[in-house]
């Protein structure tokens, strides 16, 4: 069987699909001929199947490392589902957890391991990761590596560090959105041997993008869904507006549900469950909700508040029409979110001794000593947490915010993992604690007979199921798995329902916390470049829609799209682009230096009638580019 045929097989065996999509198999051959490899696949691209492929034709492990909990545990789901063994490590698993997951992928047959950039630099995954049989690195979210990305994250560049234990395996970074500075930094950053990049147009021609200045969102929301029909998402920036929202669509009667990090697992299952498979419309969110979810015919992505980036937005946007089919992207902004973006940015960088500071205080109120703490996870009650240091609840988030992007904690919301049990004894042992202690017996036997996997790695359980069947309260069974948990007879793990802080590292005294003010600055005034990218998107009136996000991709010979509201006006003066273009070349020097009145205008531009001069200045006006005085004059708007 030859290399080629093996990967149509498996794409047919594992995914269903005949055929790969546009540059996944050319990315999937790069890998497989051992080139470090970075893959520029927009929203809905199938990335994941660019790594996961040549991973099953290889011999060994895969070692994906993500910084997204969610999507993580959803493609461990989906793999395992699929009959692939997979596996992840992210906060919130005890050290019991970790350390059995990471034995199964040096002595078990795991064919992937899905870790976070913070994981790679402790002694346990160090350790057990230079007895792996590793076939492939595959960095997903790849623009978290450069400090030019928006979305930086200092762990990822220890992702280069790992390299030297397997100089010979290949690596593959995967990224839906970078500009031209971060595609090359992202390659430096993680030592390609050479540079070898596969990029897919952003160009959306069947997406239509429009950016409203609306001061009553909520009835153009509306209006939108009214006249769009289909499945639709509508994201907002904090979780309260979500439910809010969906209450005012559904009492206009419109089938909306809600999502956000803060819900219990059960109910985000359910209401995405439901939105996928179409019993509700309309789902409204924070940008919690969308990574790893495949519905393909979304037809309207709304977006009621500003987005802190244009990667941002183009990611979230691009989850429309990845049917193929006619969709639309609208951006609903007035005046008042200009200016709240803008003041966003000093708000997210506090100065750097109250992020010391905030450091030093949690430390404190978790009783951790210096030192020690590595991979440790408390629970964190925020309220007492404030109301016994005093700080603002927004300086606590952001500086915990930065504490993370630094490598030094990890935060969760409250993630409502379900309890996990591994059985500690092997299993002729496990067999003479149960005839020495039939008090346990029947306990044991019902977990046995309920769960497989259990004597090797951790195993999710639900104990109201597991009392239901053992005829006794919830609170009862509880307590008898903590006895036996007490007993080293199984390893038990309840559930977690208050947010946690993990320690990526043991905990430094103050001075030690390295936050360099030159890269402070250099890191802020890349995000202030960005969201006056995002200011001038929304803002301009007389540049396509997704010229401008081509072009900050580093597309610069598209053609303007003629469907997005700016080109709609546009076709309205009835001229082609290269008619328009040479006027406007001409007319805005002219008019940036005097006033002039048309039929002064008609001799000073070459190759320009009246008629078409008249209807382009006419938009022009329309569009609050140039003034006309009472006298008639024009002028340019500087």
């Amino acid at each position: 069987m030859t290399q080629q045929l093996s990967i149509h097989q498996i794409l047919i065996k594992y995914w269903g699909h005949s055929s790969f999509r546009p540059l996944q198999e050319e990315i999937i051959q790069s890998v497989l001929n051992g080139n470090d490899t970075l893959a520029l696949l927009p929203t809905g691209g199938g990335k994941s199947v660019c790594f996961q492929v040549p991973a099953l034709v290889m011999e060994g492990i895969c070692i994906v490392v993500s910084p997204l909990i969610a999507l993580m545990k959803d493609q461990v789901q989906n793999l395992n589902k699929k009959g692939i063994k997979a596996i992840g490590v992210y906060s919130g698993m005890s050290k019991n957890e970790i350390d059995i997951a990471f034995d199964n992928c040096v002595y078990g047959d795991l064919k992937f391991l899905y870790i976070s950039p913070e994981r790679l630099v402790t002694d346990l995954f160090r350790a057990r990761f230079k007895k792996m049989k590793v076939s492939l690195i595959a960095v997903d979210e790849a623009h978290c590596v450069s400090q030019w990305g928006y979305d930086f994250r200092p762990p990822y560049l220890k992702i280069a560090e790992i390299r030297k234990f397997f100089p010979q395996v290949p690596l593959l970074a995967l990224t839906a959105t970078a500009t031209d500075n971060v595609v090359k930094d992202i390659q430096q950053k993680l030592l390609f041997k050479k540079e070898n990049v596969f990029k897919k147009s952003f160009e959306r021609k069947n997406l239509t993008y429009v950016a409203i200045n609306e001061e009553d969102k909520l009835n153009r929301l509306l209006r939108a869904i009214t006249k769009v029909s289909g499945s639709a998402i509508v994201y907002v920036r904090n979780r309260r507006k979500t439910k809010e929202i969906a209450q005012f669509l559904v009492k206009n009667k419109i089938s909306a549900s809600f999502y956000h990090a803060g819900l219990e697992q059960k109910d985000r299952d359910e209401k995405q469950q439901a939105w996928l498979k179409g019993q509700k419309r309309v789902m409204v969110a924070t940008n919690a909700f969308g990574m790893g979810i495949d519905k393909p015919n979304v037809r309207l992505v709304v977006h009621m508040d500003l987005p802190d980036s244009l990667e941002a937005y183009f990611q979230e946007a691009g989850r429309a029409g990845r049917d193929e089919k006619p969709a639309y992207s609208v951006l609903l902004f007035n005046n008042a979110d200009v200016i709240d973006l803008k003041h966003s940015i000093e708000v997210s960088y506090p100065e750097i001794d109250n992020i010391k500071n905030v450091y030093q205080a949690l430390g404190n109120y978790f009783q951790l000593a210096t030192g020690s703490g590595q991979d440790s996870s408390f629970d964190f009650d925020i309220a007492k947490f404030l109301s016994t240091y005093k700080f603002s609840t927004v300086l606590i988030y952001n500086c915990i915010k930065f504490l993370e992007r630094d490598g030094y904690i990890l935060s969760t919301t409250s993630l409502n993992e379900p309890s996990r049990i591994n059985i500690s004894l092997n299993r002729e042992d496990l067999y003479r604690f149960q005839v020495q202690n039939p008090f346990y017996d029947q306990v044991i036997k019902t977990i046995l007979r309920s769960y497989t996997g259990i004597f090797t790695e951790f195993v999710k359980i639900n104990e109201t199921d597991l009392s239901k069947r053992l005829d006794i309260k919830r609170e009862k069974l509880i307590e008898i798995l903590l006895q036996l948990h007490k007993l080293n007879i199984i390893r038990y793990s309840p559930q977690k329902q208050m947010p946690q802080i993990i320690y990526c590292q043991a905990r430094l005294d103050i001075k030690d916390i390295v936050i360099s003010a030159n890269h402070y600055t250099e890191r802020k005034e890349e995000a202030i470049k960005r969201i006056d990218s995002v200011i001038n998107y929304v803002t301009s009136n007389n540049k396509c829609r997704s010229l401008i996000l081509l072009s900050y991709f580093g597309e610069k010979d598209a053609k303007r799209c003629g469907q997005c509201d700016v080109c709609l006006e546009r076709n309205k003066a009835e001229l082609s682009e290269f008619e328009f273009d040479e006027i406007i070349k001409q007319l805005k020097p002219i008019l940036t230096e005097n006033h002039y009145t048309i039929k002064e205008l008609i001799p000073l531009l070459k190759r320009v009638g009246e008629d078409r001069l008249v209807r382009a200045v006419q938009w022009l006006i329309d569009n609050d580019k140039i003034t006309s005085d009472e006298e008639g004059k024009l002028k340019w708007r500087k």
